[in-house]
């Protein structure tokens, strides 16, 4: 978790890529994984019309679920083999219109736990090389037990 760049172990990038792909809302968002690191996920969500609010932003349900999922996958990167994770609770403070050709949302670890795992979550409007943060957060995780497939 020191470095904010360094790569998850290969084994770990494909454990979170698998769970996130099974991930109905996301896919419906159409939000993709970006980097995947110890204690540090980003997801990028593309702007389209469907996603937006009644003044053309992106609505806030569309940037709390992706600052949740990924705070959540954060989380998951330090949670060992056979475990999985749940949100607790979770807020965000929207600090500006959510605008951009994308948003990212970072999910970092700030104190990992056996049981509660706790995430700082920070969304960014992305227009270009322009990086504005439109959202902030805290957010609480479980780590569980796997459930077998449904």
């Amino acid at each position: 978790m020191d470095d904010p760049d360094q790569p998850a172990t290969p084994e770990t990038q494909a454990r979170v890529a698998a769970s996130f792909e099974r991930q109905g809302l996301m896919a419906h968002l159409g939000a993709r994984l970006g980097h995947i690191g110890p204690g540090r996920v980003h997801i990028l969500l593309p702007a389209r019309p469907e996603l937006t609010q009644q003044h053309g932003y992106f609505h806030a349900g569309a940037t709390s679920a992706i600052a949740d999922s990924a705070g959540g996958y954060a989380a998951y990167t330090l949670f060992p083999e056979g475990t999985s994770v749940l949100t607790v609770e979770y807020k965000v403070n929207l600090l500006a219109p959510a605008e951009g050709d994308h948003l990212e949302a970072v999910g970092t670890v700030l104190k990992p736990g056996r049981t509660l795992t706790v995430c700082r979550l920070d969304v960014f409007g992305v227009r270009g090389a322009e990086r504005k943060l439109v959202a902030a957060g805290q957010q609480t995780l479980i780590q569980i037990a796997d459930r077998p497939e449904r």
